[in-house]
């Protein structure tokens, strides 16, 4: 549920915004004073903030400037409150970096529309970096560095994969950045046994390698196609020049890279501390919701399943046939049935 955080000391006005949004289906937090209103903020961690500027105490400019000085709080959106005639307040606010303002009285149309459209923003922008190429096709041609990224691409030679096949080896010198076109990949690391510990699955319009830019001139996973695939690969030194000569490729891509650096370590994590039925059933799940069929299947090697789950294939099978005696799959053949989606996601939690 969505979160919202009120902060204004007259008591009609927080009290009728506390009303208008929790018959509208939002989580309310509120607070007569800046002090009281940012340790709140912290606290919960809302998805918006409503901020009045003339407060005694801290004003509306200290709670938003001890909000954006803070990592965890910075991105929140915004909104200031403030009357008709404080003009030259409002102009202040957005200056600072607000993201919108309500001006008194507002009615409650007014009030959910401000949130509604700033909330709608922030997923906007999330999905944005959330994903890569595609994602970023209808801002593409806006930027000049990214459209000339998106026309070197266009031109580069489109590699095809068999199944099964490698595209790169760890600690193989690095021949460029790669953008899967249609198919599947995955990106492995061997263990001192032999065994494989699945690094990331890539799907269309996904970059391969790009951490390899940091890594000294080599892969520091293999790359194998899933199914067959076809890639572009984008020439290193050409990719390094387009980071180099404009911030909005650089940007990007320091977005994309740090969105798979975060599914790592919470991989990591994963593997670290959870159970093995706990990682088989998120193995299990993940696998399920990428291939999205709507017949409740998904279709994985007992290999893949068990480089993800950082377990042994002999284990994977026990683990797998327990849930098959518990009805939360079946199996038919290689391909898996999900019975239970609900009793496998709290497995997974």
């Amino acid at each position: 549920m969505t979160k919202v955080v009120i902060i204004e000391d007259n008591n009609d006005i927080r009290e009728n915004v506390v009303e208008i949004l929790s018959l509208s289906g939002y989580t309310v937090f509120e607070a007569d004073n800046g002090k009281k209103g940012a340790e709140i903020v912290i606290e919960n961690q809302p998805d918006i903030i409503l901020c009045d500027i003339m407060m005694p105490g801290m004003d509306g400019y200290g709670v938003f400037e001890l909000l954006h000085s803070n990592e965890e709080t910075k991105a929140i959106p915004f909104i200031f409150i403030t009357a008709k005639s404080e003009r030259i307040d409002i102009r202040k606010g957005m200056e600072m970096g607000a993201d919108d303002y309500l001006t008194k009285p507002f009615d409650d149309v007014e009030l959910i529309n401000a949130i509604e459209s700033r909330l709608k923003k922030k997923q906007i922008q999330q999905d944005f970096y959330s994903k890569s190429f595609e994602k970023i096709k209808e801002l593409i041609l806006k930027q000049d560095g990214l459209g000339l990224l998106k026309e070197a691409l266009d031109e580069r030679k489109v590699k095809s994969v068999k199944k099964r096949h490698v595209i790169y080896d760890e600690g193989e010198s690095v021949k460029g950045i790669w953008l899967l076109l249609s198919g599947k990949v995955k990106t492995i690391k061997m263990t001192e046994e032999g065994r494989e510990l699945l690094t990331g699955i890539f799907e269309p319009d996904d970059f391969l390698a790009i951490n390899a830019l940091f890594a000294e001139g080599v892969y520091l996973d293999s790359a194998v196609a899933i199914e067959d695939s076809q890639l572009i690969l984008f020439p290193i030194a050409q990719f390094e020049e387009f980071i180099s000569q404009y911030p909005d490729v650089g940007e990007k891509f320091i977005r994309i890279l740090s969105n798979q650096v975060r599914e790592k370590e919470d991989h990591l994590m994963q593997l670290a501390y959870n159970s093995v039925r706990k990682r088989v059933a998120e193995g299990l799940l993940k696998f399920y919701r990428q291939q999205g069929n709507n017949d409740k299947s998904v279709t994985v090697s007992r290999n893949n399943l068990a480089a993800m789950t950082g377990t042994a294939q002999e284990t994977v099978s026990r683990t797998l046939t327990d849930f098959c005696d518990e009805g939360l799959i079946k199996k038919e053949g290689s391909t898996i049935i999900i019975l239970n989606e609900q009793k496998l996601e709290r497995l997974k939690n």
